[in-house]
């Protein structure tokens, strides 16, 4: 249900079609709750018939035609309750931890492979978060711009603050997640140290 409650805090700063929406959460949204097109088109249908949403057929291009959407004022209660309810957390899904539960089953070098993986993912992660926290810090986030300029003046900082807290918790994240798989390389080191094909054992032999 997440999903919904993200387009609407889309939704709350201007009118957006489907491809519009599409495109602010592979560049904003998209960083804390990733959704396919196949996804978005079906919820704003669902949300319109609710009555959270109005959509307008609006030209686009020379001949074609999308539908863009407006929050309604129901929209914007359902947004708010969810902000001021506390979320009922789901159980977990992580491969990568459970992989690693199992990785006895693991050639040492595919094990090792594997953690090595993690730290490139996370590290690629772990710029983008900064990224964003610079845009933030400097002005340069389109998105959020345009949600100031909707914005209180009193309650801009406010804005700020709390988007810059959210990259800064997914910065938090990455680097857990880079020192977990850097702590894993030096224990199947350990584990496997003078088995043979292990690099201590060819090391030694040298």
């Amino acid at each position: 249900m997440s999903l919904r409650y993200a387009l609407l805090a889309l939704l709350s700063v201007e009118p957006m079609t489907g491809y519009d929406l599409y495109k602010e959460f592979e560049s904003s949204v998209g960083h804390v709750w990733h959704a396919p097109d196949s996804q978005i088109y079906p919820e704003l249908r669902r949300m319109e018939k609710e009555g959270l949403l109005e959509g307008e057929e609006v030209t686009w291009g020379q001949r074609g035609k999308k539908r863009r959407y407006h929050i309604t004022n129901a929209g914007v209660e359902a947004f708010r309750d969810w902000m001021n309810t506390t979320l009922e957390y789901t159980r977990v899904r992580d491969p990568a931890h459970l992989k690693a539960a199992y990785l006895e089953w693991a050639a040492p070098e595919a094990a090792r492979e594997q953690m090595r993986a993690h730290i490139e993912h996370h590290t690629g992660l772990r710029q983008q978060w900064e990224q964003r926290i610079r845009e933030i810090d400097q002005d340069r986030s389109e998105m959020l711009n345009r949600r100031l300029a909707g914005t209180p003046e009193a309650d801009r900082d406010r804005v700020k603050a709390f988007k810059r807290f959210t990259y800064e918790g997914l910065v938090a994240r990455a680097d857990q997640e880079i020192a977990w798989a850097q702590h894993g390389l030096d224990l199947i080191d350990q584990l496997y140290a003078n088995r043979p094909g292990s690099r201590q054992a060819a090391g030694a032999k040298k």
